[in-house]
């Protein structure tokens, strides 16, 4: 089956979990970090993915059976330092880190072939989505420069969920969408607060600079999104969240998934926000239920926003219910 996404994921990050079942610890390894949860969302989509990364040392040696075993399809560039991995015990109810290693940095020779290396499986797909690493002294940033523009400039679709100076790199070649989080936006300086005002402001910046779509995740509030020179607010659907991490990463997969399988960008975002949503209801990042999110996403409406936030578009689910009741 031809490959219809690619994802640049240049240091995948060794996961522990400490966990209590029956009063006992409950240890979990996995693979993660930013580009292989989204491969595992784009997977669980059943988008045939190929992940372009960076594994070396005991760390990179375990990450590969670990993604080997997930059935993700993984194009690994050997490298002589080690792989970011950290430990985190949620055994109190939240996540207390025990310990955490940044990893090495890639070297200019291993960046030089895993540039290749995903430029070769780009090529082939339909779309590309490029993360970023877990650390950002890890990767040179002007590889997300080259890579975007060699690879719209050869007809591809880049999809990018990056800050800082990576995502700075990518606009300066262009990207098709863009996914960012309101505190992103914050943490960048591209806005002062979350107020659709400002948000809004700072996402037709973005498209000036570059983006093509923009997507504004906002933790539990609806979506902002620009389209062409249309902004829309996204609901959220209503449901109980487990586990709140990872539900950006999903929203962009689903996203990627949308446009890699023939969707328009109104459809592949109803995608993308359902499987943000459901990726909060289970345990573990990056996991979806395709049945369910293509379900869900039959229920996901883009509303035209005008005005500020004391529209009803711009309030959570339990916010508006609380607005209209009786």
């Amino acid at each position: 089956m031809a490959v219809k996404a690619m994802i640049f994921a240049p240091v995948p990050v060794l996961t522990v979990t400490i966990e209590e079942e029956d009063g006992r610890p409950d240890v979990h390894l996995h693979a993660g970090g930013q580009g292989v949860w989204q491969a595992r969302v784009l997977s669980a989509l059943r988008v045939p993915t190929v992940l372009c990364g960076c594994f070396g040392g005991e760390t990179g040696a375990v990450l590969r059976e670990l993604i080997s075993c997930e059935g993700i399809d993984a194009r690994a560039v050997h490298r002589t330092g080690r792989n970011s991995a950290y430990v985190h015990d949620r055994r109190g109810g939240s996540r207390a880190t025990v310990a955490q290693s940044p990893g090495d940095p890639v070297t200019r020779h291993e960046m030089d072939q895993l540039y290749n290396v995903a430029l070769a499986e780009g090529l082939s797909a339909d779309v590309c989505l490029l993360s970023g690493p877990a650390e950002p002294h890890l990767v040179r940033t002007d590889v997300y420069r080259r890579l975007s523009h060699d690879l719209r400039a050869n007809g591809r679709r880049v999809v990018v969920d990056l800050t800082g100076k990576p995502l700075g790199s990518c606009l300066c070649a262009g990207v098709d969408v863009l996914k960012i989080s309101h505190e992103e936006l914050i943490a960048d300086g591209r806005a002062e607060r979350d107020e659709p005002a400002e948000l809004v402001a700072a996402m037709r910046r973005l498209r000036e600079e570059g983006a093509d779509t923009v997507v504004v995740s906002r933790e539990g509030r609806p979506a902002l999104v620009l389209i062409g020179d249309e902004v829309h607010a996204v609901p959220l659907p209503d449901l109980e969240p487990v586990e709140p991490r990872g539900a950006g990463d999903s929203m962009t997969a689903g996203i990627s998934a949308g446009l890699a399988t023939g969707l328009c960008i109104d459809d592949a975002i109803r995608l993308g926000v359902a499987a943000g949503a459901l990726n909060v209801t289970r345990h573990g990042l990056g996991t979806v239920d395709p049945r369910a999110a293509h379900r869900l996403a039959q229920q996901v409406e883009l509303h035209p926003l005008e005005g500020g936030e004391r529209q009803s578009w711009c309030l959570s689910p339990r916010e508006l219910a609380e607005r209209t009741r009786p």
